[in-house]
């Protein structure tokens, strides 16, 4: 069978994170049977790291506050969550899978593709964030 979005409840979710008026800075979406869902949403990342797990395939779209003494800003992510024990098959769909889910996350810095638990560490991301995010001001050398 074919996988389907919720359209609607998914870009609820994706708004309330893009949203500077709410503190939510995360919002997953799992798969339940073939329709992909919102999963849960909050403010605390390692909440969302805690539902990466072994066996989970899952999207997550995260608002991280990157920046520098000049200017500080909102950068976002889609992470495409897939657990160690997640069937090749599966891996394999989640690919085409994805397609659905940037039809509603549509702005977003970088992408990541994780399987590791280790690559999920915020300050990991955040970097990688930095690195997309144009001009630092920062008086360190990088």
């Amino acid at each position: 069978m074919a996988t389907q979005i919720d359209k609607e409840a998914c870009r609820e979710a994706y708004n309330q994170v893009r949203d500077d008026n709410t503190d939510i800075n995360w919002a997953v979406f799992k798969y339940e049977g073939s329709m992909i869902v919102p999963a849960g949403q909050g403010t605390d990342y390692e909440d969302f790291k805690k539902m990466c797990t072994d066996d989970a395939r899952l999207f997550g779209f995260l608002r991280i506050t990157t920046g520098d003494a000049m200017s500080k800003r909102a950068k976002f992510t889609l992470i495409t969550w897939i657990g160690e024990s997640i069937s090749g098959l599966q891996r394999a769909k989640i690919s085409t899978d994805k397609t659905l889910v940037k039809e509603i996350v549509q702005n977003f810095a970088k992408e990541f593709m994780i399987s590791d638990p280790r690559e999920l560490d915020e300050d990991y991301i955040r970097t990688e964030l930095k690195k997309a995010g144009g001009a630092n001001y920062d008086a360190q050398a990088e």
